[in-house]
């Protein structure tokens, strides 16, 4: 048989030389790690931040009917980071999300077992309802109660009081709530506006302004942005960003890429199990453990 010729080689003449991009970091991978742009987590931490532990969790398992969710899993949470938790669905990264605060409680076939500790104290010791301020959770769905923008926020702050304050009395803290939520600007000028009436990416912010008001130390985030535009995505992970500068703050997250640009440090779980613990650098760029470089890579998800 006779042998084709070779195709032609296509010669493009550049006007000018081309960039060259620069190499990798030593150690890096291109086929575990996502495509996010921007520095690497642990770059961005703020210069004056103190990085302090908050919660502690010590060989932490919970149960659902016998069945286990979460396996011996011990973490450090730390003021002044962003801890993002990712893995597949099913894999126990909201069960140990809604224990930090006892909200597995609520479920009657729950049980729990190891240690859990804020500041030093035992969880178990604290009242469930001073925890759920200190350890405040935004859940993957806005929920917004059907009352005014303000009301929203200021009923975080009547809850706290030990007489019912007037309007007056709580505009500047919802205000400080509203701007450390990047909200204010947008609702100024109508909080008396239905907070049903917001767009989904607003409602979210508004539900995190509540949780703010009521001066936690640890934010919990189950998938927050999973039902938002892009745009309110952006707003929302530059939010994260910024909070972690006055508290600690956990994500839970199925996008890998917004695990890498929020996050300082990424805990990949598995099947209930806590695989690999680092900085978001070392996870995405060196991970260490098998399955976690086969789950980056897209093996199972």
């Amino acid at each position: 048989m006779e042998l084709m010729p070779p195709p032609p080689v296509r010669r493009i003449v550049l006007d000018d030389p081309p960039n060259v991009v620069a190499a990798p970091l030593t150690g890096a991978t291109t086929t575990a790690g996502p495509a996010a742009p921007g520095r690497p987590a642990a770059s961005r931490r703020h210069p004056g931040a103190v990085v302090r532990e908050r919660m502690r969790i010590e060989g932490l398992s919970v149960t659902y009917s016998g069945k286990p969710a979460v396996r011996e899993v011990s973490l450090s949470i730390r003021a002044g980071e962003v801890l993002g938790l990712i893995g597949p669905s099913g894999c126990g990264k909201t069960t140990l999300l809604r224990t930090l605060n006892r909200l597995t409680e609520l479920t009657a076939t729950a049980k729990r077992s190891g240690s859990l500790s804020l500041d030093a104290d035992n969880v178990d010791t604290l009242d469930v309802t001073e925890l759920r301020r200190r350890v405040t959770m935004v859940f993957q769905q806005p929920n917004p109660f059907p009352m005014s923008i303000f009301e929203n926020v200021a009923y975080a702050l009547r809850e706290q009081a030990q007489r019912r304050p007037k309007r007056p009395e709580l505009a500047p803290a919802v205000e400080s709530a509203l701007r450390r939520a990047g909200l204010w600007d947008e609702v100024a000028d109508d909080l008396d506006r239905p907070a049903l009436r917001l767009s989904g990416g607003q409602q979210q912010r508004l539900c995190i302004a509540r949780a703010l008001a009521a001066q936690p130390e640890v934010l919990l985030l189950d998938e927050p942005c999973s039902a938002l535009d892009p745009r309110s995505t952006a707003i929302i992970e530059h939010l994260i960003v910024e909070l972690r500068q006055d508290l600690a703050v956990v994500i839970v997250t199925h996008n890998l890429q917004q695990a890498y640009r929020v996050a300082d440090s990424v805990a990949f779980m598995y099947l209930g199990e806590l695989v690999e613990h680092g900085s978001a650098e070392q996870v995405f760029g060196a991970p260490r453990a098998e399955r976690t470089r086969e789950y980056l890579a897209g093996a199972f998800g």
